[in-house]
This record gives C-alpha cells, sequence and structure tokens, in this order.
C-alpha cells in the first residue's frame, strides 16, 4: 500500500513538472516539449523557453523543495520539536547571510563556491543553535531550541539585511533570491548543488532505521545500544548539506520543512523508512505546484515561489504549533 502511494506520488510529481513546463505566461503546448528534445530547433522560441527556462526551474523547484522536505523531518526527529525546520531554526538564515557575504563582500560569483559558502553557514549557523538548545542541566528541550533557532535566525537575518542596506546595488539584485525563488536559474546551478543534495539524502536513508529509535527518546534508544550522538551528527550534517545546497540555488524558501513532514506522518506513519522517501516526493511536489501558481497571483510578473510557501505555511504553523500545545 505504502509503496502505490509512492508511485502515485511520483505520477504526480510528473504531472506537476509537466504542467510547470507548459503554463506560464507564455503557454506551451504539451506536443512541443517532446519537440523540444528531440528535434531541437534553435530559432523556436518555444523550444528555447523550454530548454533554458521552463525546465530548468521546475527541476530545481523538485530538489530544492525534496531536499527541505526531508531535512525538516530530520530536524523534527533529533529534536523532537514538532514545528523544527531549516528556516525556523536559522540554518536557512545562515546559510543566505554567507552566501551575501561571499557574493558582495568577496565578489565570488561561481555556484561552486557559493554553495559552499551555503553550506559553511549553515553548519555555523545549525551548530550555535544545538549548542544554546542543549546547555544546562536539562540537556535540549524543544522549548529552548526553538528560542535559539528563532533568536540566530533573527540575528542572521538582521545582519544580512544590514549589509544589503549599505550596498544599494547588492540589495537590487539580492532581494528575490532572499525571499526565494527557482526563476532565472539554469542547469548549470543545479548540477552545481546536486552531489550535495544527493550524498544528504544517502544518509538520511541510511539513517532511517536509526531515526525510528531515536523517535522512542534518547535513553530508550541508548538503552538499546543507539550511539545517539554519533546518529545526531551524521543527521544534522545531512540536514546542513540539504538546506545548505537548496539555499544556494533557490534562497532561503520557509515553510516546507514544517508543512510536508507532518503530511508524510499522517499518510504513512513515523516510520523513517517511508518518511524519508514520501517527504522527498511530496515535497517536490509542494514546491514546483507553489511555484506554477506564483506565475498567477500578479499576472503578467510573477511573484517569488517563498511568498506562496508562506502563504500556505503560516496557517499550517499555527495550527500545528496550537496542537502541540494542546498535546503537552
Amino acid at each position: 500500500m505504502r509503496l502505490t502511494g509512492l508511485a502515485c506520488s511520483l505520477l504526480l510529481l510528473g504531472v506537476a513538472i509537466i504542467c510547470s513546463i507548459i503554463y506560464g505566461i507564455t503557454d506551451i503546448p504539451l506536443s512541443s516539449i517532446w519537440e523540444s528534445f528531440i528535434h531541437y530547433d534553435y530559432s523556436s522560441q518555444e523550444h528555447l523557453i523550454i530548454r533554458t527556462v521552463r525546465v530548468p526551474r521546475a527541476l530545481i523547484a523538485s530538489v530544492a523543495g525534496a531536499s527541505l522536505a526531508i531535512a525538516g523531518a530530520i530536524m523534527q526527529v533529533i529534536t523532537r520539536n514538532p514545528i523544527a525546520s531549516p528556516s525556523l531554526f536559522g540554518v536557512n538564515s545562515g546559510a543566505a547571510f554567507m552566501v551575501v557575504i561571499a557574493s558582495g563582500w568577496l565578489g565570488i560569483s561561481g555556484m561552486q563556491s557559493l554553495t559552499l559558502f551555503a553550506l559553511l553557514g549553515a553548519a555555523i549557523s545549525g551548530s550555535i543553535v544545538f549548542y544554546l538548545g542543549s546547555v544546562g542541566r536539562d540537556g535540549m528541550t524543544p522549548i529552548k531550541i526553538t528560542l535559539a533557532g528563532a533568536a540566530i535566525a533573527a540575528f542572521f537575518h538582521s545582519m544580512t539585511q544590514g549589509y544589503m542596506l549599505s550596498n544599494g546595488r547588492m540589495f537590487d539584485q539580492i532581494l528575490v533570491w532572499l525571499v526565494g525563488s527557482v526563476a532565472g536559474r539554469d542547469m548549470n546551478m543545479l548540477i552545481n548543488v546536486l552531489p550535495y543534495m544527493a550524498i544528504g539524502f544517502l544518509i538520511a536513508l541510511l539513517l532511517s532505521r536509526h531515526l525510528n529509535v531515536l523517535l522512542m527518546g534518547d535513553d530508550v534508544a541508548q538503552t538499546l545500544g543507539q550511539r545517539t550522538v554519533a546518529i545526531k551528527s551524521l543527521a544534522s550534517i545531512a540536514v546542513i548539506l540539504l538546506a545548505g545546497a537548496s539555499v544556494a540555488v533557490a534562497g532561503p524558501i520557509a515553510f516546507v520543512g514544517i508543512i510536508i513532514p507532518h503530511i508524510v506522518r499522517y499518510l504513512v506513519g513515523t516510520d523513517y523508512r517511508w518518511v524519508i522517501p514520501y517527504s522527498a516526493v511530496l515535497g517536490a511536489i509542494l514546491l514546483v505546484t507553489a511555484d506554477i501558481g506564483s506565475r498567477y497571483i500578479a499576472m503578467p510578473k510573477e511573484v517569488p515561489v517563498g511568498v506562496m510557501t508562506a502563504i500556505l505555511g503560516v496557517p499550517f504553523f499555527v495550527y500545528i504549533a496550537r496542537k502541540g500545545k494542546r498535546m503537552q
């Protein structure tokens, strides 16, 4: 049953990607998609749009959505916090800050180098949050790590905005990216970040059995022979790779890492051998469809996809927060 559901989800993702290629300011016939790959015509505007704009955009939205959803699912386990996500815990903000510094201050423009800076920023901010959330006799608690994540996210966001305001040209160039956008990307950008995302996804899959044990609590996991520190460290590396690479290519898109894991656990339960792949597919579907919707809100202009995820995510966040409070 779960395998059938995953296959149906993959089929739905394929349909979403095709719709992303077809629909926009300029609608493209379905037949032109196949022709653009089999019989590419350099003089055809439709073929040019498909190959250089729509296909890279759809694929980047897919991998970014999958990465953010998996990262959120992992964070919610290792922090035991139902609202944990890369955006709320400062991981995205730290990655974005380092990309802005590398691009504006150091003059770095290569995607490979910017990705490394994004990973560094994600690692720094994530480490600070986990340290602040773990100090004290009671160790890591959901409240402490939430407060630490909110503080670090606000700090890096303020630092980013402050630097950009001091550089007017920089502000104009990077504002849309900071909101979260997959428009204007090309295949080279995807190729540069894909290895980091693939490694993060592989680590998440390999840890899925251990994450199931970790769900029962650190004490129980240690009693069953699990090395909880090593598992959480590897899981944190996966989060940094997934979130950092996603921020490098699409900006700090919020709420995907909160919405999808809860939907997945409602559909297939808490077995992370299924939660991880389902989160990847449904996260990709969410961001691709959100990107399609962002093209129609203010036609003929487009809004960044981060605006769409915020519209969907804020009510969901409030619902999860209220539900979590009642459960306590």
